[in-house]
């Protein structure tokens, strides 16, 4: 395959990405702008060009001439397979991209910030809330300000689907937006399962690096049952979703008065900060370099999962308006 066939074949990958993110047909003014949000520069008389390759290959199909096009079977199964060389490094982009899209003002306290979504059985949703309540009182997530939506309602960009609520958390991507606007370079490294003994951090037991996966980390770790929130909630002892991140050293300063203003703002996340070149949470880290343990923003949806609830995870999904959240306590009265 020539570099031209490549290129082609990811900006084809990149159109039916943003094709399968949407539940109505969309037409190429609509895909050259998200695309433009995704980082792809391609105007709209290229996505045209495009879409009509993809027609012919069987991968969309128009739906009138207004309104756009859908992905057939075979672009389902199409996206679904994608270049592997394009999947790798998804996480660290999906990071990148919510923390470009955070405009939260930390003084005005208006803006948008990153949401996790999870979908949960509409029948067991009071359940799904008893189980998160305890993580919450203990300060195991990013936020106590949340978001829900009903079947057929928006939560940000994604649609709840029928007999489901939906229910968004605070990303702890708001840390390296916040960081972004005030010029605090982050590294993120990795998602890990944290392990926590008498009610402190310990050490990570497992983790993924994010420049090296396609899925979301935590979605994993969730799946995989490999957490005991609950536990540590009630206990301080067990295993939690967090990750790492790594800043300059010169920039302490502005990275505390940002932590502060985020804590202001009811936005927190950041579980512990090491010092000056000082390993953190047993991960060892280079001269002039800080280590920082986030929280998982998904923490109190895998208790709802540890107590045998089915959910439906997005993590890193999309961003939603801060004055559209409301505080958990309000949900459970």
């Amino acid at each position: 395959m020539g570099f031209e066939t490549q290129d082609v074949e990811r900006k084809i990958v990149s159109i039916l990405k943003v094709l399968s993110d949407s539940k109505t047909p969309l037409g190429s003014m609509v895909i050259a702008r998200r695309l433009k949000e995704r980082g792809v520069e391609l105007g709209e008389r290229a996505v045209r060009y495009h879409l009509k390759l993809m027609d012919e290959r069987g991968l969309t199909q128009l739906v009138g001439r207004r309104d756009g096009r859908v992905l057939t079977e075979q672009g389902i199964e199409e996206i679904e397979n994608a270049l592997v060389k394009d999947k790798v490094g998804f996480a660290i982009s999906r990071i990148e991209l919510l923390a470009f899209r955070t405009d939260f003002d930390l003084d005005k306290r208006t803006g948008s910030i990153p949401i996790n979504v999870s979908f949960f059985p509409k029948a067991k949703f009071s359940k799904a809330l008893e189980a998160m309540k305890p993580v919450f009182a203990a300060g195991l997530c990013v936020s106590d300000l949340v978001a829900v939506a009903q079947e057929g309602e928006m939560l940000g960009e994604s649609p709840v689907p029928q007999h489901r609520v939906g229910l968004a958390t605070v990303c702890s991507v708001v840390i390296n937006g916040a960081f972004l606007k005030a010029g605090v370079p982050m590294d993120s490294k990795f998602s890990g399962i944290l392990q926590f003994r008498n009610s402190k951090p310990l050490r990570f037991v497992e983790l993924i690096h994010y420049s090296g996966c396609s899925l979301d980390p935590s979605d994993v770790f969730i799946r995989a049952k490999m957490t005991s929130v609950s536990t540590v909630a009630r206990e301080g002892e067990g295993l939690i979703l967090a990750a790492y991140r790594e800043i300059p050293a010169l920039c302490q300063p502005a990275a505390e008065k940002t932590i502060s203003k985020l804590k202001e703002a009811g936005l927190g996340g950041v579980l512990t900060m090491g010092g000056i070149s000082e390993p953190v949470c047993e991960i060892p880290i280079e001269l002039n370099r800080i280590g920082i343990i986030l929280l998982n923003g998904l923490n109190p949806v895998a208790a709802a999962v540890e107590a045998g609830i089915e959910v439906e995870n997005y993590g890193m999904s999309t961003v939603i308006e801060y004055k559209n959240l409301i505080n958990f306590q309000e949900l459970i009265r």
